[in-house]
Parts: structure tokens; C-alpha cells; sequence
């Protein structure tokens, strides 16, 4: 039988690290791992190179228990607020084949974090045009996006509010839709939600 192993030193600077960074992401409405893990590193006067520093996925871990021991009632009310909003950009992009995706549909956003979704054009100004159309607000934007671990490319995207809930959309190409980008969270494909799993999601809670 195999002794259990203990953790070291090591181990637990590094998970205080993670706890420290995800309860500046909650408290602080910082949307960067990395700012969050180099503050958190500040505060322990840990390196900033360090080998010690947490993955992301630990700290969306330790953000998900962040919110489950402090979040309550407030987090429950603030992530059904937001992913109705979404459902109802969804529903009002619904030629657009839109995904949910990121921290509002994995269940660790803060009351600061945008609602984040994909949609798929064969020209991103067909968006733009359907909120023009409607009056809606917005802000034309572009966002950075991993292909894959060694690809990295610009994508039009639009910014504008639903429900008084801040929405951040990013137009993939039409094909877009067969292959997710890497998730900044594991560097795994991202996960993507459509309405009928967000409506779900909704259900649940």
C-alpha cells in the first residue's frame, strides 16, 4: 500500500496563491489570470517567474470555491441575471448560431464579467447592422483570439448591453462554428453553449 503523500511547502504556497488570486478576481472584477496571479504573487513576495505560480485552472478551482463559501444568494442572483441577458442576445442573434462561452457559462463570472458569446457571419458588419437597425448602442471591437497553442488571430467583434447586462461578442467566419479556440483556462477547446443549453442551464438554477 502506497503511503499517502503529504503536500509540501510548495504545494501549499502554491494553492494560497490560487485562493489569493481568485479572491482578487472576485473582489476586484479582474478578468486577466495573469494580472491576478502576478498580484497574488506580489502580495506573498513570491517571484514572478516562479515555478510555484498556478495554473488558470487552478485558480477558476479555487474561484468556483470562492464563490461557493462567500458568493451566496448574491452570486446565484448575479449569474442568472447574467445568463438570462444572454439568453435574450441570443435569441436576438439567433441568426448568427450563437455560443455561450467563458465564465458565465462555466458559472465562475463575478458581477463584473462581461457576457461573453460567439456568433458566425460571413461578414461581421451584418451584426453591427441588425443593432444599428435596431438603435441598440454599441461599440465595434476586436479581440485576440488562440486557434490553437501556436496560433493567435484578431476577430471583429461588437460590444453592447442586454438587459443591463454588458455583452462582448466576437465574429468567427461561418466554418468557425466546427472548431472552438483554445480556452485561456485549460488550452483545451473552448466550451460553447447554444440557447437550448443555456435555457437548460437556467432551468437548473
Amino acid at each position: 500500500m502506497r503511503a499517502k503523500k503529504h503536500p509540501t511547502r510548495a504545494d501549499n504556497l502554491r494553492r494560497a496563491l490560487a485562493q489569493e488570486a481568485a479572491r482578487i478576481m472576485a473582489e476586484h472584477g479582474i478578468r486577466d489570470f495573469l494580472v491576478a496571479k502576478r498580484k497574488a504573487a506580489e502580495r506573498f513576495g513570491v517571484s514572478d517567474g516562479a515555478a510555484l505560480l498556478p495554473k488558470n485552472a487552478e485558480i477558476e478551482a479555487a474561484l468556483a470555491e470562492y464563490q461557493r463559501l462567500f458568493g451566496g444568494a448574491t452570486h446565484v442572483e448575479s449569474l442568472s441575471a447574467q445568463r438570462r441577458a444572454a439568453l435574450a442576445a441570443m435569441r436576438y442573434l439567433s441568426e448568427f448560431e450563437p455560443r455561450l462561452v467563458g465564465p458565465v457559462l462555466s458559472g465562475t463570472a463575478t458581477e463584473h464579467t462581461e457576457v461573453q458569446l460567439h456568433l458566425f457571419a460571413e461578414r461581421a458588419e451584418a451584426v453591427t447592422l441588425k443593432l444599428l437597425d435596431q438603435g441598440i448602442p454599441h461599440e465595434v471591437t476586436e479581440k485576440r483570439v488562440k486557434l490553437n497553442p501556436e496560433r493567435v488571430r484578431a476577430f471583429p467583434g461588437v460590444r453592447f448591453e442586454m438587459d443591463d447586462q454588458p455583452i462582448e461578442v466576437t465574429v468567427f467566419p461561418t466554418d468557425g462554428i466546427r472548431q472552438a479556440p483554445v480556452s485561456p483556462v485549460d488550452g483545451r477547446p473552448m466550451r460553447r453553449a447554444n440557447a437550448f443549453e443555456v435555457e437548460a442551464l437556467l432551468g437548473e438554477g
